[in-house]
Order: structure tokens, then sequence, then C-alpha cells
């Protein structure tokens, strides 16, 4: 070997070298380079300087707790007592629970030595807070709300204006306006999840409801918890079956449409390339509209419901099958086909004998994926087009107060998506591995 040779080597080596080194610390830095430009595109820090802890708190509160109201109209002197603050969870006239005491002057104990007094002159009230002091507010039409406290500096929980006061501590929340002066207090579980206030059952043990149950009163006992005005058990059930029921008809549906179109696409079933290629741009398009997009132009078109909702899915999921079931149908195997043919069987009959059952398993297992997912899906169809469990998330959402709903709908949701992945799993192993012990 020469030196010329041996010296272009010795370059080729280098420059292989260099070009590692370059890919070893070019990379990283491209990456490096790359989420800084997200951080800043995206507006991660005005995101971090808007985002409250305090409202984070008192979100993740809500999922797991109830708030009752103490509230007084400050037009009228009424005092009203109501979980979440709802009509359907207010206490009975004259009726409270034993940390409040309803009279002319209405003493609100908190806990831990926080009390709150609603007066009757000028609609004042005070709150005592413990190591802090004693505030007192007056309401006046002209003036707003009249402060007074302890000190001058007010701390970072008490937030006030001319015509609004809101103190939150530990023990719970007053918030004074001119025309309402209300107290939250929050308590851990969800009340009222299973009887609601004018229930015979309302505070019974699980005991007692079960020796209930037993002497006969399992019918009125399950009645007034399916018909809960609260929780709504009755129609949250309806919801769920309306969702699954939505992924039922436009999973199958779409399943039924695909499969003939699909014969059309497939290559050695269509020999018409004109044919062949207009079915294949038809789904295409078809899936290329995302189910969302579907939805909401078949709601200005149909109106709202879950019929709406089943349709996006057929339409969507009718052109993803279409493209599925031609590429099953393009990898059947030719000598089944000829055999079933060499018995004299017409062309429906070779499809049905020689065709259908190389793509069944492959059939059975797409519709069922699919069915499963959209189960998913319905659910946000369903907010849009108003029907299922997707319309009463969305509704516990809007209202930003009752988000153990939130959390309640959310759980559900779960349950249903793992109930159907279950059943898709279980048909999955009977109709295609034939496994008869379901493992």
């Amino acid at each position: 070997m020469t030196m010329l040779d041996t010296a272009d080597l010795k370059g080729s080596a280098d420059r292989v070298m260099a070009r590692k080194r370059l890919v070893s610390f070019g990379l990283p830095a491209l990456v490096l380079a790359y989420l800084v430009y997200v951080f800043f595109a995206f507006g991660v820090p005005e995101l971090i300087q808007k985002a409250s802890g305090a409202n984070a708190r008192a979100l993740v509160a809500d999922t797991y707790s109830h708030k009752v109201h103490v509230t007084r109209d400050n037009r009228s002197g009424d005092v009203r007592v109501a979980i979440e603050g709802e009509n359907k969870g207010a206490y009975p006239d004259g009726e409270a629970p034993e940390w409040v005491a309803l009279g002319e002057e209405t003493v609100i104990d908190l806990g831990d030595g926080h009390i709150i007094t609603y007066l009757p002159e000028n609609n004042g009230v005070t709150y005592d807070v413990p190591g802090y002091g004693l505030m007192t507010f007056e309401v006046s039409r002209s003036q707003g709300v009249i402060q007074t406290y302890p000190t001058d500096e007010l701390p970072d929980w008490i937030s006030a204006s001319k015509n609004r006061v809101a103190v939150t501590t530990e023990a719970g929340r007053l918030s004074v306006t001119r025309n309402r002066t209300e107290v939250f207090r929050y308590f851990v579980g969800w009340e009222l999840f299973f009887f609601t206030l004018d229930s015979p059952y309302y505070g019974m043990g699980f005991g007692e409801v079960v020796s209930r149950a037993v002497s006969g009163e399992a019918g009125a006992i399950a009645s007034d918890f399916w018909n809960n005005n609260m929780w709504r058990h009755g129609d949250v059930a309806w919801a769920i079956f309306e969702t699954i029921l939505m992924a039922f008809l436009g999973t199958m549906g779409a399943a039924v449409l695909a499969l003939p179109l699909a014969f059309l696409a497939a290559r050695n079933f269509a020999p018409l390339v004109a044919v062949r290629m207009a079915t294949r741009r038809l789904f295409d398009f078809i899936r290329g509209v995302d189910a969302l997009i579907w939805t909401i132009i078949l709601s200005r078109a149909f109106g709202l419901g879950p019929l709406t909702g089943a349709l996006a899915i057929l339409i969507t999921d009718t052109g993803t099958f279409g493209k599925l079931f031609s590429e099953a149908l393009e990898n059947v195997d030719k000598k089944q086909i000829e055999g079933v043919q060499s018995t004299g069987a017409k062309p429906i009959q070779r499809y049905r004998f020689g065709v259908i059952p190389q793509i069944t398993p492959v059939l059975i297992s797409q519709i069922l994926y699919f069915l499963e997912s959209n189960t998913r899906s319905a659910t946000v169809i369903g907010a849009i087009t108003g029907g299922g469990i997707g319309l009463l998330l969305t509704q516990a959402i809007i209202t930003q107060k009752d988000w153990e709903e939130v959390s309640y709908y959310i759980m559900l949701i779960i349950v249903m998506v793992v109930f159907m992945d279950w059943v898709s799993g279980m048909l999955r192993r009977k109709l295609i591995k034939g496994d008869e012990g379901g493992h």
C-alpha cells in the first residue's frame, strides 16, 4: 500500500469521526433548541405566571368533597342551608346541621375556633379568626360593604373591594356582597349520593338499610336511590347506555357498508381501475375528515341527538374499515377460492365460502377494536350532539360548581371503557381463537 493510499484512508477515517462527533453533539443541541422554542412558542412562562395553587387545591378538593352553603339574602334577611347550594339539596325551613344555630342571630361554627355570626342589624356579619381577630362587615346600599379589620394590612387570604369581600381559610369560606352573604364549608365525601334529604333512608347506616331491604322495603330503597334528584342515577345509567349504543350502531353500520365497498377497492376483485381508484379516494375522503367535524356538519343537517353521533362514527369508520377490509381481501389465498369454484359454485358462493372465511378473523378483530375505541369517541361526540354521558360531563364542567359530579362521570367513563375492553377481548378469544375457557 502506497503512502498516498494510507493518507486517503486516514483522511476518510477522520471524516467519519468528524461526522460522528457532529451527530453526537449536534443532535442534542438541535433537540434542546426545539424544546426552548416550544417553551416560548406555546406560552409556557405566561401559563406558569397565571397558575394559581389555591385554585388548583380548591379544584382537587371539589372532586372528592362537597360544600354546605349557609346563605342569607341581604334583601329579605332569609337564611337557607343547602348542600352544594342547590334547591334539591336544601334543608327544610328551620332545620340545619348541628354546626349551624338558626335564630335571630345565625351562628356558624366552622370548627377550631372559627365562628361566623349573621347579625340582624344592617345585614351585618362577623368572622372571628383564631390568631387574627374579629372582622365585621355591614351591607349598605349606598356604600357597598363596610369593612372593619383588626389590622391595617390585609393578609393574602382576604380579597376585598368596595362591593365584595371574600375570606378563605382552612375552616371554610365567607363571601359578602350587597345582595348575599354566604358561607361555604367543605366535607369529605359525596353527600346525598345514595339518598336525598327527603328520603326516609337518609342518614341510615349500611346495615340498617340492608335490614330494611330484607324486611320488604327493597323496592322503595331502590326507587329512592334510582330517582335521586341530586345525582340522577337513572339518567346517568341511560346516558351510559346511549353512549354504548351510539358506538355500537356507528361501528356495526360502518362494517356493514364497508365490506361490499371493499370488494370494489381490492385489486384482485375489481379489475376496472377507474372503479377501484374512485372507491379508494372515497375511503380517503370520508376517513380523512375527523369524526368531530362530521359531527358538527351532521348536527347542522339533522339536529342534535345520539343518532347524529352514531351517524358521524358510521361515516368515519366506513372509510377506515373500507381501507382495512380491502387490504385483507388483497391478501386472500386464491387456491381456496379456486377450490370452491371447482365445485361449480357461482360468484356469490365463491365469495361466501372461499373469501369470507379467510378474512373473518381480521374483520372481527378490527370491528371489536374499533367498537372499544368508539366507546371513548362517543363520549366526546355526545358532548357535541347532546347525547350520552358526554353531555352530562360537559354540563357538569360548564357549571364550574359540582366537580364531584365531574369526577363521578369520569370514573363511570373509565369503568365503561374497561368493560368494553373486557367484552371485546372476550369476544375475540371466543370467535377467533375458539377459546372456551377464556384464557
